[in-house]
């Protein structure tokens, strides 16, 4: 009887420490997963000047490095329509993948960016056709305008 008043608890303690670690694991997968299913791409200002726009070295002049139409989000976490229009950014990413870019640049976090385009609403969207200049749009744009807008400026 003494020895299963040592066990027991000795059993308990092992099956909880395993049983944490698993779910540990979970949710080390989950995140990574949910990660690799964005077709949003965030973007930081080293990325933002080798693959879309080098501002720091030539700013009077724009030059898009990209291989294929881009949008630009330019957004903050506090921002209540850069939160709505977060999963419609998503939505589209994934509709046209593969033909376009979607980057989202955190004004908070790249205040060199945000200042280098004069970023004063959010969200602003800055769409970027291969051989146009990038034109620009302001508050949280609905789906078919953004459609209507790929189609017709960036994929045309």
């Amino acid at each position: 009887m003494k020895i299963l008043k040592i066990i027991f608890p000795l059993i308990l303690a092992v099956v909880a420490v395993t049983s944490c670690g698993s779910r540990a694991t979970d949710n080390k997968n989950k995140q990574s997963d949910d990660s690799q299913k964005r077709a949003v791409i965030t973007i930081t200002t080293d990325e933002f000047v080798k693959k879309v726009a080098d501002f720091k070295s030539n700013s009077q002049e724009w030059k898009y490095l990209g291989d294929k139409p881009a949008i630009l989000d330019f957004y903050a976490d506090w921002c209540v329509y850069c939160k709505k229009l977060s999963p419609v950014l998503e939505e589209l990413a994934k509709e046209y993948q593969g033909k376009i870019y979607i980057y989202k640049i955190d004004t908070e976090k790249e205040r060199e960016i945000a200042a280098a385009f004069g970023i004063r609403a959010l969200p602003t969207l800055l769409f970027i056709p291969m051989n146009q200049d990038p034109q620009i749009a302001q508050g949280a744009v609905p789906k078919d305008e953004l459609k209507k807008i790929i189609d017709s400026l960036l994929l045309k």
